[in-house]
């Protein structure tokens, strides 16, 4: 499996560009929805958005390549990196400065980013990165070690997004 990092740009980008005015939404949050934008995408359709690969850390899930993401949208000027607080808590956040290419996300995948968003927009880093730890793929996966998308269908109701029918094996 490989990344196909121009997508997971412009899934990267379009993600901030929709949530930059949420003030929960901050690195973390952002990591989150990442993941279950990628993760949720592979349950349903059985096939990657982005492919990208996320780590197990004590936060949940972690992006591999989004550090690189992040400085190739600032030094393009797309996005802006902002230190900011929420609730008291030190927070780095991300505002796109222009809107987000998406002409390599299909219609069907940025409806499902819109998905996720719309699911989990309202946690906090507390909460779900909480969520992500009750998420069988995190669960199942050693420290430090990259998650399998596999696992998705091993996910129980709290986290699946899948409707499975009697038809289905």
């Amino acid at each position: 499996m490989t990344t196909d990092i121009e997508k997971l740009e412009q899934m990267v980008h379009y993600i901030i560009s929709c949530t930059a005015n949420i003030p929960s939404v901050g690195k973390t949050v952002l990591w989150k929805l990442m993941y279950f934008s990628d993760f949720d995408f592979y349950e349903i359709h059985e096939k990657m958005l982005t492919g990208e690969q996320y780590r197990k850390i004590d936060h949940g899930p972690a992006p591999t390549h989004f550090d690189n993401i992040k400085e190739k949208l600032m030094l393009e000027k797309k996005i802006r990196h902002v230190k900011m607080f929420y609730h008291g808590k030190p927070q780095e956040k991300y505002i796109s400065l222009k809107n987000p290419d998406t002409s390599l996300l299909s219609k069907e995948e940025i409806q499902a980013i819109e998905r996720t968003i719309q699911r989990y927009v309202g946690l906090n880093a507390t909460q779900i990165s909480e969520l992500s730890h009750l998420d069988m793929p995190w669960k199942a996966t050693k420290e430090k070690d990259i998650i399998d998308y596999n696992l998705v269908f091993y996910r129980d109701n709290l986290t699946s997004v899948r409707v499975y029918s009697d038809d289905d094996d």
